[in-house]
């Protein structure tokens, strides 16, 4: 199958082509060129060559977590999954610092719940006091 532009991202038996599930090669390049220097360069077959560890990367520790899904009769992975995941793989040095983002995030998560429910609450509480605009304008003497 010929790579190009407007092809169909899947090949001809239905899968995904190889290149379909690789991390975008922009968002990449925004994360090499993050961590290095300002006036530093990367090269396109630095940028794929990386697209495709990170994406292998990925999928094998995303793979491990599914098996431990499977054995456990879930269907959903979950966060402590790709914890343990890493951990299984031997990628100890990187479990705690994830469990550490992980619990953040989830904070995170709680606190951004709880500010729109504070949010909406307070806007209930709004519309209650004051009355509509139809409401005051359609009583008697205020015409």
């Amino acid at each position: 199958m010929v790579d190009h532009p407007g092809a169909s991202a899947s090949s001809d038996d239905g899968s995904l082509k190889e290149q379909d599930q690789w991390l975008p090669i922009a968002n990449v390049g925004r994360i090499m060129k993050h961590t290095l220097p300002s006036n530093a360069k990367i090269s396109k077959e630095a940028k794929e060559t990386m697209q495709e560890c990170v994406s292998e990367f990925i999928s094998f520790v995303t793979s491990e977590a599914s098996e431990k899904c499977k054995t456990e009769r879930r269907k959903t992975v979950n966060g402590d999954d790709i914890c343990w995941a890493m951990g299984a793989l031997g990628f100890d040095q990187y479990v705690g610092p994830l469990k550490r983002y992980l619990q953040r995030y989830r904070e995170l998560e709680v606190d951004k719940a709880n500010n729109q429910e504070k949010a909406i609450s307070s806007k209930l509480e709004d519309q209650k006091e004051e009355p509509s605009s139809s409401y005051r304008y359609n009583q008697p003497g205020n015409n």
